[in-house]
């Protein structure tokens, strides 16, 4: 799944250079140039992107070490009271 995630970041940084609409006097529902609307596009892709690699690619041991020193720091919180 990395070098899916990996592929797709590749593939985005690559689709953001739009130089194929910098001259482009099209508009997006009436009045959004074209340009804007596509790197709008990009932007919701890209946090789609980071979510989906966030929930697969996240290591579980970061989870369960920062779980330990929570219960950690709880049981001597509660001997120092």
């Amino acid at each position: 799944m990395k070098w899916i995630i990996l592929i797709l970041i590749l593939g985005i940084s690559v689709l953001h250079h739009d130089v194929w609409w910098w001259t482009s006097k099209e508009r997006v529902f009436g009045f959004i140039p074209i340009g804007l609307a596509w790197h709008a596009f990009i932007s919701i892709a890209a946090s789609m992107i980071w979510v989906i690699a966030v929930f697969t690619c996240w290591p579980d041991e970061l989870d369960k070490r920062f779980d330990q020193l929570d219960a950690t720091a709880a049981e001597s919180g509660s001997e120092e009271e």
